[in-house]
């Protein structure tokens, strides 16, 4: 069993970057992250499989957050793209490293009902169970949430790159026809 300053190196940053792909605010990212770790020194005893720890805390995570957006608290900053991914990357690549802080730029835009399962699948690499656990709703509506997400991401980034390259034949055209 892990004790309580192991448990926190281990996912201390994981819960930082759900958090704040939920609020897009590093503070409030920070309060909920340090809420939850406050949440399992009073409760975490309680906890029978201490293997699920990590799920208990993205819960009580997502479940502050709620409580939070309930309460009106709003939430400060617009853009998710400041959060780093340690993706690593084997070269340099400009165009695929623009479409994926835009692809990040979209995720924030989606409902929270979309965004929530599809950060915790592609971005912290959870299970569709431990999704249905920390969202406390069933897997199939997790499957059906981040398949109609992904719909809904493509859609939004290839009207986006479809518009803008139009935009260029465009340019192209009218310069051609002055010079």
């Amino acid at each position: 069993m892990e004790t309580f300053e192991e448990l926190v190196e281990m996912h201390y940053e994981a819960l930082y970057r759900f958090g704040y792909s939920l609020c897009k605010s590093p503070d409030i990212a920070s309060d909920l992250v340090q809420q939850a770790f406050c949440i399992w020194a009073e409760k975490g005893h309680q906890l029978k499989d201490k293997s699920k720890a990590k799920t208990w805390l993205f819960t009580t995570l997502y479940r502050e957050y709620l409580r939070l957006s309930k309460k009106g608290k709003k939430f400060i900053g617009d853009d998710i793209s400041e959060l780093e991914y340690s993706l690593p990357a084997p070269a340099v690549d400009n165009e695929r490293l623009l479409d994926g802080k835009y692809a990040v730029y979209l995720l924030g835009t989606l409902d929270e009902i979309f965004k929530a399962p599809l950060v915790l699948f592609f971005l912290q690499q959870h299970s569709y169970k431990e999704i249905a656990e920390i969202l406390d709703i069933p897997i199939g509506t997790v499957m059906s949430r981040i398949s109609r997400g992904k719909e809904l991401l493509k859609t939004a980034f290839h009207s986006k790159k479809e518009g803008s390259h139009n935009k260029v034949i465009q340019i192209k055209k009218i310069g051609g026809n002055n010079g």
